[in-house]
């Protein structure tokens, strides 16, 4: 295979992060393998990607998953953010970046007071408080009667392995985590199992398995290692992989070469297929060259100054508008098409969102269109999560 068709790619990619009618699932521990990990730095973002994937979701299937049968966790990892990942992953992505992410956290936890030889006493101490049950950051404040910042320290707790964020105390749109001991959490899990060589390896791999094909500058965006990292690991790849090209835009590409008589037997689509996808989903944040899913002229109304992406309308994996809710007296789905569609694919696009409104909202709800819409670079930070706020 020397090139592939942008169609093809598209929908390719569309199976393999379960987004196609015929890939739907209601495993979601296959579903998180499969999409590299749920982006969970927003609380609610994991359910919505999960709910753009399954047949029958509901919120108790992800909280259980996390908090009963404890089969995911969330683990600070690529590009210093935090992932839902199966136990399997999870020595994988804490064996190539934790180095990265440990360093980042200290500097924060400095850069908030705390000292070296503060944190090591405080960090015993919440150790030593912690066995046997979870607690949140403001119990854990008040039982250690300080002014330092408790969060910090936790978080640098979290990046070195010592504790987990557990289930929040006030449902699936809480950012408040209850804290537990790692080492209680998942006792068969051992984050230090793996080399960071062998780590970076797997994780490179995972990621062509999740989001190929893709170039040298989406694995440096999406892994965060670094050029030289990415290309040592392609390097000890290089037997996994072919090169190729896609049609319809630049750049050099890599594909699994498992992959290449799967794509080339892979049965068209049937009709259009329509996706609302959440803030930070991993299809949208899986790629540095967003041209195969984004004209250049629309980026600024899908991404911000950081890179994050917004709620999105997808159409044959190209981003077609942007979404929103808005809870009132009535909930409202908002829609912002870039572009006219076919009455046809618009009901679609209308019953998803119903589809998604009613998962969000608990109950019926409107649709409404907007005509208009501040492009996210001319605004703050966080405008992500309410792209059509002012409409």
């Amino acid at each position: 295979m020397n090139s592939m068709d942008l169609d093809r790619a598209n929908h390719w990619v569309l199976r393999k992060q379960h987004l196609t009618v015929d890939s739907e699932t209601d495993d979601i521990l296959q579903i998180v393998s499969d999409v590299g990990g749920l982006h969970a730095t927003s609380p609610t973002t994991p359910y919505l990607s999960l709910l753009a994937r399954c047949h029958d979701f509901e919120k108790k299937h992800l909280a259980d998953a996390l908090y009963v049968k404890k089969s995911l966790g969330k683990v600070r990892c690529v590009r210093k953010t935090i992932y839902i990942l199966t136990k399997e992953m999870m020595p994988i992505a804490y064996g190539a970046t934790s180095r990265t992410v440990e360093k980042a956290s200290r500097r924060y936890a400095e850069f908030r007071g705390v000292s070296p030889k503060e944190y090591g006493d405080v960090s015993q101490a919440i150790v030593a408080m912690l066995g046997g049950e979870g607690m949140t950051a403001s119990a854990i404040k008040k039982a250690l009667k300080t002014q330092l910042d408790v969060s910090a320290i936790l978080y640098l707790m979290c990046d070195q392995g010592l504790l987990v964020r557990e289930e929040p105390e006030k449902g699936w749109k809480d950012k408040n985590h209850r804290y537990s001991l790692f080492s209680e959490f998942f006792p068969d899990v051992d984050l230090g199992s793996m080399d960071e060589t062998e780590a970076m390896t797997r994780l490179v791999q995972q990621y062509l398995r999740s989001f190929g094909p893709v170039t040298e500058n989406d694995i440096v965006w999406w892994t965060g290692l670094g050029k030289r990292k990415v290309r040592a690991a392609l390097s000890r790849l290089q037997e996994q992989i072919v090169p190729l090209g896609i049609s319809g835009i630049e750049g050099d590409f890599v594909l699994l070469r498992s992959e290449v008589s799967l794509v080339n037997h892979s049965s068209a689509r049937q009709r259009p297929t329509v996706n609302l996808l959440p803030s930070l989903d991993p299809y949208l944040m899986g790629y540095k060259e967003r041209e195969r899913y984004l004209e250049h002229r629309r980026c600024s109304y899908v991404f911000d100054r950081s890179g994050n992406a917004t709620s999105t309308i997808l159409l044959d994996g190209r981003v077609v508008g942007v979404w929103d809710f808005r809870q009132d007296e009535a909930p409202v789905v908002k829609l912002f098409l870039f572009e006219k569609v076919e009455p046809d694919l618009l009901e679609d696009i209308y019953a998803v969102a119903r589809r998604v409104g009613r998962f969000v909202a608990g109950g019926e709800v409107q649709v409404q269109e907007c005509h208009a819409m501040v492009p996210l670079t001319k605004r703050s930070a966080g405008s992500v999560m309410s792209p059509l706020k002012d409409c």
